[in-house]
């Protein structure tokens, strides 16, 4: 089940209508009945160009993501095996085009990205759901902030270190010759924070990365020349989402291939279990029943969660405790001298409704002279 057809929620039905699974059927929910037929239609009739078209797509367009009730009773009428939810508060709107320009710092919309999430997952809970959950939208904060809270919280967060390590294995391998740089290995533990300074800037912002690379069974050095050469020209528009829906496509291989052909698949993961910040995890099928941990093979869960604070304190984000998100004074600094607002410092699970549209009105809509 695909919640919200956005770009990232269309790049993905796309890959997975690629896959030309007879065996899976895609449920595409949202609360536009036209857009959704149009969003699908397109899909189905270019796969089917491509002889790929093999899975079946079911729309329903009953859900507002502003009412639990109405996306508890898709997930009770369908009861899907996995839920990917694409949906944003403010549609149509990268954030980053305006934190990034203006104070440098991600974690400020914090409460935007999980306002629709904690919905979902209180919808999950009520339908009494066993399905896998995949968030889209800064997990690095969102997954921890349910956990912390006590509530359901999705199983995986997509995006974010997948977007960086790319660019590193490119720049490895035009640095070390390689010609088929997909066989070169990466365990990266760190937080949405350098996923943004690096392949914007091409810097570290003099934090020292916790990352192991190898090819053909030898270390390969990650040196400041190979972040400088992950600065690529990239889209800055939606098309960018093709990098996040494609981190989807990877856990739900990982979580089929496990099931399907016992097999194990590492891959990276912001918000893993709770955690703040992204860490290596590992989708395992090979015993009796499937499991995924994190990968602690090349760095100790403790190395790997420190320096993930590390990351994200310059996101904005000093920490996520008790169901409450804390800012950080620079941040609330920044964000006080740009825009002359007074962000609160501590964010309630219970304020995240009235803090996301205070963000809105302005913040947003400021920054869009709205």
């Amino acid at each position: 089940m695909i919640i919200g057809l956005g770009s990232v929620g269309n790049y993905l039905l796309d890959y997975l209508m690629s896959t030309g699974d007879e065996n899976i059927e895609i449920i595409v929910v949202g609360r536009s009945y036209e857009k959704l037929e149009m969003d699908v239609n397109i899909v189905k009739i270019s796969s089917l160009i491509r002889r790929q078209n093999k899975t079946k797509i079911t729309i329903d367009a009953s859900v507002d993501l502003n009412d639990v009730s109405t996306i508890k009773n898709v997930i009770s009428k369908y009861q899907p095996d996995i839920i990917v939810n694409s949906s944003r508060a403010y549609s149509g709107l990268k954030y980053g085009s305006i934190s990034w320009s203006n104070f440098r710092a991600y974690g400020v919309w914090t409460p935007l990205s999980i306002k629709y999430t904690k919905n979902i997952m209180e919808a999950y809970e009520q339908a009494d759901s066993k399905a896998i959950v995949i968030n889209t939208s800064y997990s690095d904060a969102v997954i921890p902030w349910l956990k912390t809270a006590g509530k359901a919280y999705p199983d995986f967060g997509s995006g974010n270190v997948n977007h960086l390590i790319p660019r590193i294995k490119l720049a490895l391998a035009m640095e070390y010759k390689i010609s088929d740089w997909w066989n070169i290995d990466i365990t990266y533990a760190v937080a949405h924070f350098h996923d943004v300074v690096i392949s914007k800037e091409g810097q570290t912002e003099g934090v020292e990365q916790l990352i192991y690379a190898e090819y053909d069974g030898k270390e390969l050095s990650v040196t400041d020349k190979i972040y400088a050469a992950c600065k690529i020209a990239m889209p800055v528009d939606q098309k960018r989402n093709m990098m996040n829906a494609s981190s989807n496509f990877e856990i739900i291989q990982g979580v089929l291939n496990a099931v399907r052909n016992s097999k194990k698949t590492r891959l990276h993961c912001p918000g893993f279990d709770g955690n703040i910040g992204g860490y290596p995890v590992i989708i395992d099928g090979t015993g009796e029943s499937p499991v995924v941990y994190i990968d602690e093979s090349k760095f100790s869960f403790a190395e790997m969660q420190k320096k993930n604070r590390e990351s994200i304190y310059l996101d904005g984000i000093e920490n996520v405790a008790d169901g409450t998100l804390f800012y950080t004074d620079e941040l609330l600094a920044k964000i006080k001298a740009k825009f002359d607002v007074e962000l609160q410092k501590t964010v309630k699970f219970s304020q995240i409704d009235s803090v996301a549209n205070f963000i809105i009105e302005r913040i947003i809509n400021k920054a869009l002279n709205k």
